[in-house]
């Protein structure tokens, strides 16, 4: 079979997963979660579910899904809520979905949160990568190779996540991309690799975020940078521009950062008590990093983490649904 053959059978069968992951809401559920592939937003989406049908007797069906077809979901409504609304990264579905279309809403409680890129303390200490400028030199570049060509290697993210597409243009802006192999996977792959690092003292360098446990779990060091500046910040997106790359620059840290749980605006009118419900839930950097750990390290199943979860903390349901 000719390959780019093969290619379009494989974008034309991509969509269609991406459409099902829409489309396929249960005529028996009230609501469809949309639930994004890492371990808090994994843990949020369930404990929104149970928490729900506990509170207020709906039901409600959890998709895994990406937060592009997640906005592109609520604004038709055959999505209703979408449980880690990132920002900056998302700020470009924020600007059509919530302040031009006015299709979705955000929660006005944000969770707080950072964004870098991160080393063992052990190599910060031994190699002298403590700056993310040393990325660029190609002789410290090179104490993260661990195939032999010379050029380091580092983790930016899975595959289809926003912040990955921002660590492309990052590497771009600070002229790391020339010395470093930029590798995108899905994290639980790349935690797996932070783990043996960290046993072996091999130096890995990666994108790191928090809330996460990997700052409980690993003795890690975020990389210094120079000052956010919104002057120097120009992010186009892949989904907005074929030469986002080219078009974009981000020569600085990323701005302060927060996430929200996002819902569509008819979910709101068609269920008024759900959007109040969602609008109190307030999560805190400590309980994210909790469901970080839980689903990751103790390899807990996320629905039944969140039927623990519900279950121990009446309190704050309660409070949710006044």
């Amino acid at each position: 079979m000719d390959s780019r053959f093969r290619q379009h059978l494989l974008k034309v069968s991509l969509a269609a997963l991406t459409m099902l992951a829409v489309h396929s809401r249960s005529h028996a559920a009230d609501l469809l979660i949309g639930m994004p592939n890492w371990p808090s937003g994994q843990a949020a989406a369930n404990i929104i579910k149970y928490g729900i049908k506990q509170k207020l007797n709906l039901d409600a069906d959890v998709r895994e899904m990406g937060g592009m077809t997640a906005f592109a979901g609520m604004d038709t409504g055959e999505v209703d809520v979408f449980p880690e609304v990132w920002l900056p990264n998302l700020d470009s579905l924020v600007k059509k979905y919530v302040d031009g279309r006015k299709t979705v809403d955000l929660s006005p409680k944000g969770v707080p949160a950072t964004q870098g890129i991160c080393v063992m303390r052990e190599t910060a200490d031994q190699y002298g990568v403590k700056d993310i400028a040393d990325l660029a030199d190609p002789k410290k570049a090179a104490v993260f190779d661990t195939d032999g060509d010379g050029k380091g290697e580092m983790w930016i993210g899975a595959l289809g996540w926003s912040s990955t597409s921002i660590e492309k243009i990052r590497a771009r802006s600070y002229g790391y991309e020339k010395t470093m192999t930029l590798l995108q996977m899905p994290e639980e792959m790349a935690m797996a690799a932070v783990d043996a690092a960290a046993a072996t003292g091999q130096p890995m360098a990666f994108y790191c975020y928090s809330p996460h446990h990997m700052f409980k779990l690993h003795d890690i060091v975020e990389l210094t940078e120079p000052k956010h500046d919104p002057a120097k910040w120009h992010i186009v997106m892949p989904s907005d521009d074929p030469d986002w790359l080219s078009k974009s620059e981000a020569p600085v840290a990323w701005d302060a950062s927060h996430f929200y749980i996002g819902f569509a605006s008819s979910t709101a009118t068609r269920l008024p008590k759900v959007a109040a419900f969602l609008s109190r839930i307030d999560f805190t950097p400590e309980e994210v990093t909790e469901m970080s750990y839980a689903l990751q390290v103790d390899r807990q199943d996320p629905a039944k983490y969140a039927q623990d979860w519900v279950a121990n903390h009446q309190d704050r349901l309660n409070a949710w649904s006044k």
